[in-house]
């Protein structure tokens, strides 16, 4: 495994001259491109049941300072429930933000106002087979009202996250974020998007990321093929850079000015994340720079 420097993508970046040297005020002076993909603006996501080496709390809050990162979007299956409070005591310990939760469980409640974290709870909306379109939106956002309630009462952000089928569509994802914020008062929901779940949507991405654009709450990176070439799971999952389309998506990220958090991810259940992490973070490096 390539060793990599401590202050991962900053480092690559200060060294193509993206960041400004010398001063300690340095997160402040860099430009809108540098500053949106600089590693305080990272989060690590899919790292906990991809991992191909099973780290546990600690090894795994270990990996993710040692990259350079500083927040994770937590994703989870059963046999991690127990330990939950583990992983949140460890991003502690390393300095890591406990960023974002997957989908919900009765058991982080507690311990969100135990350890006073502010999670993004990322969820998937149902998606209605009945009534026309209006129909539709109404149906999926009253299937999200208990979690509106339970992240309002929290005072967390609840995103809704692109997984595919009608629930996953943008102008979908807008139209319910409208509804609940027209009729529930729910300014707290917004939308995460993933490029990994959205080829799709690679043709019209300009024009589906301004439609987006202000309900974004977190945008996750993927090296995007061809979609024809995308089947099942063959070219869904490729790091940053080995794509064909990502460098022209993220150029559009610049463009259109969006400034919130960027997500890079695991999810390849053959490989090592400290790995994909690190693959990703150079193939970011790379393109950062060849944009600049």
């Amino acid at each position: 495994m390539r060793p990599i420097t401590t202050c991962g993508l900053f480092v690559v970046l200060l060294t193509r001259g993206l960041l400004f040297e010398g001063t300690s005020a340095v997160a402040d002076e860099l430009s809108p491109a540098a500053k949106l993909f600089a590693p305080t603006n990272l989060v690590a996501w899919c790292i906990v049941p991809f991992d191909a080496n099973k780290r546990g709390p600690a090894e795994r809050a270990e990996m993710v300072k040692r990259l350079g990162l500083s927040r994770v979007a937590y994703d989870w299956r059963d046999e991690h429930v127990a330990s939950f409070e583990q992983e949140i005591e460890q991003y502690k310990k390393h300095g890591i933000e406990f960023f974002a939760f997957w989908s919900w469980h009765d058991a982080i409640e507690p311990l969100i106002k135990k350890h006073g974290i502010k999670p993004q709870i990322w969820v998937m909306l149902h998606s209605p087979t009945d009534g026309d379109q209006a129909e539709k939106v109404a149906a999926a956002a009253k299937s999200m009202l208990p979690m509106v309630e339970k992240t309002r009462e929290l005072g967390l952000k609840l995103g809704i996250y692109n997984h595919g089928g009608w629930s996953g569509e943008p102008g979908n994802m807008v139209a319910v974020c409208q509804y609940l914020r027209e009729h529930h008062r729910a300014d707290h929901v917004g939308i995460v998007y993933n490029f990994h779940h959205g080829h799709e949507h690679v043709a019209d991405f300009p024009k589906l990321l301004a439609e987006m654009s202000p309900y974004l709450i977190c945008l996750n990176l993927n090296g995007m093929a061809e979609p024809a070439a995308v089947d099942g799971n063959k070219n869904k999952i490729l790091p940053i850079g080995a794509g064909k389309h990502e460098h022209e998506m993220i150029r559009e990220i610049i463009k259109q000015g969006y400034t919130g958090p960027i997500g890079i991810l695991d999810h390849r259940n053959e490989l090592d994340s400290e790995e994909s992490l690190r693959q990703n973070l150079e193939g970011l490096a790379n393109l950062v720079g060849q944009l600049h």
